[in-house]
């Protein structure tokens, strides 16, 4: 069974040295963890990330990320939810955690009468044409780190000056745009749910 972990508002660098320090110490015993987050205002860039996909990025910090994934925001009001899982002993494939972790979100989206889709051609969740929830893992040593997020009721506009996940034009919603008034803590529960539901026991 995993631990989970609800960390509040914690600073990008700091989450992301945790994640990777866990990783690195974790052995064949260790839980897996979930950890419940959210971040101040940065951009990050994947280990693949294109820095042509910063347009303009302005005050806020940008962080050269070891996820995949190309270019992305992280702000108050957005859910983040890390799965430090042990991939292999769980007997999981990348392609089917990237699946998990897209099927969780929809199946809590739903529960607010959201239908949101997963696409075959870029990973994340989308409503309406518009990703609502992204997706970033590193595997290492056998083990995910990083995870996904969720727009609830943050601040749109900086996504405006990136090419989001290197699509250009690529638009954003969030819950609030969609009548649905969430606290990030409450948003968590049928995403972590979904997500240890989905996980091989």
């Amino acid at each position: 069974m995993a631990v989970i972990r609800n960390l509040g508002l914690q600073d990008y660098e700091s989450a992301w040295q945790d994640m990777q320090r866990f990783t690195q110490n974790r052995n064949a015993e260790t839980a897996d963890e979930i950890w419940i987050t959210e971040h101040p205002p940065v951009y990050t860039l994947g280990l693949n990330g294109k820095r042509e996909h910063l347009l303009n990025t302005g005050a806020i910090s940008v962080i050269n990320s070891d996820r995949g994934g190309q270019a992305t925001y992280h702000g108050p009001g957005q859910l983040i939810i890390y799965t430090l899982i042990d991939i292999k002993r769980l007997n999981l494939g990348i392609r089917s955690l990237v699946t998990t972790l897209e099927q969780a979100m929809i199946f809590a989206l739903a529960q607010y009468s959201i239908k949101a889709v997963a696409r075959t051609d870029a990973p994340g969740v989308y409503v309406d044409g518009k990703k609502i929830g992204s997706i970033g893992l590193r595997i290492k040593r056998n083990c995910s780190y990083h995870g996904l997020s969720i727009n609830n009721h943050m601040d749109l506009r900086p996504f405006d000056h990136i090419n989001t996940c290197g699509y250009s034009g690529l638009e954003v919603t969030r819950l609030a745009d969609l009548g649905v008034t969430v606290s990030n803590a409450e948003l968590a529960i049928p995403v972590t749910e979904a997500i240890l539901t989905a996980l091989p026991k």
